[in-house]
């Protein structure tokens, strides 16, 4: 299969196309700069056909990082352009090439903050910011199915690898002996493996999903005991939290989305005879901090 990726340089994408590439498959990496792979700027117009010769389907990553900065307005329109425009424009170019399928992402922010109800691919929406543009997001990559393109829309969770992502932003505190539950740590916190993510998004690829699928692992946990399992595999102590009115001063509104709770099983992905090669916390926080 020849996959074209967008966000290629990203900390999904750049581990994407690897294992594409172990699996056999060939990769157009797409990136705003053009010395890391092919350029394409997602705002700048529909994605050029010449790109997408012989692709058979396109994993579209790219999007401003949600969780670096502060969500000022500038940084709010950045988060809803660069997934709402920036997919209107991929799509308007998949009208000339026409691949088999298009694998978008999208985010469990999709839901809002849940509380204790268990979350699945048919769980209506929230109301919030985020969900907003998640709903935006995914009604943009549906409009592909418009040009007979199938479409799935992964609903990736809080993602764990090496070298970036959540877990890099958490790590200094708890070297310090600094970590502890976040506003209160009953939110429950859909997470997921780097290795399972990536998995996850190229079995929509090849096994025929059709519209959304949760990209999170089959044991979500609370903040508490997320804080807990990280302390333990590190050796640190826990006793520190963090109260909400502190987690707004210093992350701003984004501090809704940390405080945020779902709590999600992700049917399709097993429905389907996706195999996670991490399912339980621990086990995954141990392989990554080995």
């Amino acid at each position: 299969m020849k996959l074209l990726v967008t966000g290629a340089t990203g900390f999904i994408g750049r581990a994407l196309a690897d294992e594409a590439k172990r699996r056999g498959h060939s990769v157009v990496a797409v990136s705003r700069d053009a010395s890391k792979g092919a350029a394409w700027d997602p705002m700048s117009g529909p994605l050029p056909a010449a790109l997408l010769e012989r692709v058979d389907a396109v994993v579209h990553l790219a999007g401003e990082n949600v969780g670096t900065g502060r969500w000022t307005k500038g940084k709010m329109a950045a988060i809803r352009d660069s997934r709402v425009i920036g997919t209107r424009n991929l799509v308007a170019g998949l009208a000339a090439k026409k691949p088999k399928a298009l694998v978008c992402g999208s985010a469990i922010g999709f839901y809002g903050s849940r509380g204790d109800e268990v979350l699945t691919e048919q769980s209506p929406g929230g109301g919030d910011f985020l969900a907003g543009v998640c709903r935006e997001w995914e009604a943009e990559a549906g409009k592909a199915r418009g040009h007979g393109v199938r479409v799935a829309c992964v609903r990736t969770g809080v993602v764990l690898g090496r070298g970036g992502g959540a877990l890099a932003q958490m790590l200094f505190p708890f070297r310090m002996n600094m970590g502890g539950p976040v506003a209160g740590g009953k939110q429950w916190m859909s997470w997921v493996h780097l290795n399972d993510i990536v998995g996850l998004l190229l079995h929509a690829a090849e096994k025929e999903i059709e519209g959304p699928m949760l990209g999170t692992a089959p044991l979500p946990v609370t903040n508490y005991d997320f804080t807990k399992t990280l302390g333990r595999v590190m050796g640190k102590w826990t006793f520190l939290p963090m109260p909400g009115f502190m987690l707004r001063v210093i992350k701003g509104k984004f501090a809704e989305v940390i405080a945020g709770s779902q709590r999600c099983d992700p049917v399709v992905a097993k429905q389907t005879g996706y195999g996670f090669r991490h399912p339980t916390l621990e086990g995954a926080l141990r392989q990554i901090l080995s």
